[in-house]
């Protein structure tokens, strides 16, 4: 994305840019060692880090499925630890194909049909239900929490041994609840956010269930928030991410930023980058203004034939990219079959790991031979380690992003109102203004309904 090539930023931009880094590094230190963001210090947290395995061993073998109850971070971080780590197609295998780990199911929404298809055919005997809410109070878990409650309580089963909560160690509804009813709860430190918490046990305890290495998980994070500490720019590579992609967007209108692995096992990864970054970045300014790009997850080879026709010759107002892996678990190779047909014969005595990495560079070339700005994170491979370290080295482009856009990257005032005017809707007490409010919103105009 560097160079005078159409579509990159100017080199001499760059160099002029760098000192705006600096002050972005100099911002991001200073809530850290206030305490108020705690996101990066708790890959090394031992203590934290030993409450999932601690509860991991003291269940082991005692259930079939392990199902989350939780939405935005709390599922998202779950769902992409299970994809990138696990055997793909995970809770289709059996019992001994998983090594007796069970299956890790993730409710993330209150649809009632998915609910109650998933509590349908599962042994709630053998079930364990992980309630991660930070507050205690979202709606949608909590309504999830409420209904499996009553099923258990229904079937006879004690709560406390098919529960878990993870939650805030001393704030919110869940924690006086566990108490009461002797129901475990792993900690959500108060100075990480829900869309940071995946290396906490939002993450950790579900995938330590289902046979994780966290250790190395959080050794990797580890390893990337010392790499990502250094003010020195050229040696920080979150914050060479987070200012290439600041620019693209500020001063070149790229508003669209693309996260695209060419690999099956970080496709909901890019999930969860989605909403990390958007979350994040998407706020108000100080004077009143709107900031932050729109990220959107791809995934390669496959959006080859979707979304890349619009990458190519859509608006310029995307960046894009790309994460290449070097070494795949396993490999095919295609047969040196067909050799007299010319649509096929070519393919003959490649790899699929080698067509996949061919189809990644031809299309990163492709993009900026026409003047669309890309780049590509390189990794040795997708394994607890690499995993850790990219969840990590997001994280901080975000917060070092959020310190370039001038904004908080760690709050989520617009997500507030609409949970007000559904509290409102519901009759939660204390909700009379949002009431209020709601009531006063222009009516639907019958005219316009077709």
């Amino acid at each position: 994305m560097i160079g005078e090539s159409a579509g990159g930023i100017p080199e001499s931009e760059w160099a002029k840019a760098a000192g705006l880094f600096t002050s972005a590094h100099s911002g991001f230190q200073k809530l850290r060692e206030s305490g108020a963001v705690g996101f990066v210090d708790i890959a090394s947290d031992e203590a934290l880090r030993e409450q999932s395995l601690d509860f991991a061993s003291l269940v082991k073998g005692r259930f079939d499925d392990v199902v989350v109850l939780g939405i935005g971070g709390s599922a998202l971080g779950p769902i992409a630890l299970r994809t990138a780590l696990r055997p793909s197609a995970w809770n289709m295998l059996s019992a001994e194909s998983r090594d007796g780990f069970p299956r890790l199911q993730v409710l993330d929404n209150v649809d009632p049909e998915t609910i109650s298809a998933l509590l349908g055919r599962t042994d709630l005997a053998r079930t364990l239900f992980v309630v991660t809410s930070k507050s205690g109070g979202t709606a949608e878990t909590m309504s999830q929490f409420m209904i499996v409650d009553d099923r258990l309580a229904a079937a006879g089963l004690p709560a406390a041994d098919h529960l878990v909560f993870i939650t805030d160690p001393a704030q919110g509804a869940l924690r006086p609840l566990a108490k009461a009813r002797g129901i475990p709860a792993l900690d959500i430190p108060p100075s990480v956010g829900g869309r940071y918490s995946v290396l906490t046990p939002v993450g950790t305890l579900p995938a330590a269930l289902i046979g994780i290495d966290i250790k190395e998980l959080l050794a990797g994070a580890a390893e990337m928030g010392e790499r990502c500490a250094t003010p020195e720019l050229a040696k920080n590579p979150a914050g060479v991410y987070a200012l290439l992609l600041w620019l693209a967007d500020t001063r070149y209108g790229k508003a669209i930023n693309v996260l695209m692995p060419y690999s099956d096992p970080l496709r909901d990864f890019a999930d969860w980058f989605v909403q990390l970054w958007a979350e994040s970045l998407g706020k108000h300014t100080p004077d009143g203004g709107s900031v932050g790009s729109t990220p959107l997850a791809a995934l390669g080879a496959t959006d080859q034939h979707s979304q890349v026709q619009l990458f190519m010759e859509g608006p310029k107002n995307k960046t894009v990219t790309f994460i290449a892996v070097a070494e795949r678990s396993t490999d095919l190779k295609i047969p040196q079959s067909f050799g007299d047909v010319k649509e096929l014969g070519y393919l003959g005595g490649h790899s699929l790991a080698e067509l996949l990495g061919i189809e990644q560079r031809a299309t990163a070339g492709a993009l900026a031979g026409r003047g669309r700005p890309n780049l590509t994170i390189h990794i040795d491979r997708v394994d607890a380690r690499h995993v850790g370290g990219l969840m990590m080295f997001f994280e901080i482009a975000t917060a070092y992003a959020g310190q370039l856009y001038g904004i908080d990257a760690f709050n989520q005032p617009g997500v507030e109102l609409g949970k007000q005017f559904a509290y409102a809707l519901l009759g939660r007490p204390g909700a009379d203004a949002a009431k209020k409010e709601w009531d006063s919103l222009p009516q639907p105009d019958a005219r316009w309904s077709v």
